[in-house]
């Protein structure tokens, strides 16, 4: 099991993370990777290839593709958000207070496009599972069905949803530190965690999150992996309003935010968030296997 995961994971790498790095390589070396630096044919070739990773993915895990391929498309992400400059670096480019609104308006909703490559990849993956059809084999990724009505299950995806972006953005606050300074205005401020403390912060968070989902309410990653994407924008609504903006401007050097959310970068957030996303659930399903068997 462990070689299928690794070779999975080195399809994503090496297709996404290493052949493709220069389609996202910012100019200036220490910059961080945006999608606005991304041309049009460099997306439309990122989707493809996150496609094709999934896709080979499914064959280079058999027989368990369906559950571990679609780890190749967030791996090779996961190099870019590795690689990648900080949100302290863009800070420093963007000084000023009308410059830090118009980058943080931009970087709100970035996740999308990063949600849409782990897209591509698990469509990668069901495009390989409907060439190799197995009526035996199980979809762990899609609700069961269960006694109760449907609207009992939107309701439980609901609250996995909500729950995944509220909880894993406290989470990532407890876990993604760095210097942390008194502030007369919000309290505090804090530094610009190092990239090995945000892989951490955001794998952990989710990876609770996930756990949580499946064990309470029987809910895929797939929520929690959605959630990702939204965390950052709802950091943003609450941590980067004009006044505490203008406040960190004039008090504060660039690498200080008001909350550790915000010094996440969307592509960091989606990968990492990810695979914690993907690796709570499973953990949840032995945790819930091995309760089963002790009892």
């Amino acid at each position: 099991m462990r070689l299928r995961i690794a070779a999975a994971v080195a399809t994503g790498v090496i297709l996404i993370g290493i052949l493709a790095w220069p389609l996202a390589a910012p100019p200036e070396p220490f910059n961080a990777v945006r999608v606005g630096s991304i041309d049009f044919t460099g997306k439309a070739t990122l989707v493809i290839l996150a496609c094709l990773a999934g896709f080979i993915g499914y064959f280079v895990s058999w027989p368990y593709g369906r559950e571990i391929g679609i780890l190749a498309a967030p791996s090779g992400l996961a190099i870019w958000a590795g690689r990648s400059g900080s949100m302290a670096t863009l800070m420093q480019l963007n000084p000023t207070l009308s410059q830090r609104q118009a980058l943080l308006a931009t970087l709100k909703w970035e996740a999308i496009f990063w949600l849409l490559i782990v897209a591509a990849g698990f469509a990668g993956v069901l495009a390989a599972q409907k060439i190799i059809s197995n009526p035996s084999e199980a979809d762990p990724s899609e609700e069961q069905d269960k006694p109760g009505s449907k609207s009992n299950m939107y309701l439980n995806a609901a609250i996995a949803l909500v729950g995944s972006v509220l909880i894993s953005q406290f989470f990532i606050g407890i876990f993604a530190q760095d210097v942390r300074m008194p502030d007369s205005q919000s309290g505090s401020v804090v530094g610009q965690p190092a990239i090995a403390q945000i892989i951490f912060a955001v794998l952990v968070s989710f990876g609770l999150v996930a756990f949580a989902a499946k064990t309470f309410l029987d809910i895929s990653y797939i929520w929690p992996s959605i959630a990702s994407s939204l965390v950052t924008a709802l950091g943003i609504a609450i941590y980067a309003r004009q006044n505490q903006l203008e406040h960190l401007v004039e008090s504060w050097p660039p690498v200080f935010f008001s909350s550790p959310v915000i010094s996440i970068l969307p592509i960091q957030m989606v990968a990492f968030g990810t695979l914690g996303s993907i690796t709570g659930y499973w953990l949840a399903i032995r945790y819930n296997y091995w309760r089963k068997n002790e009892a």
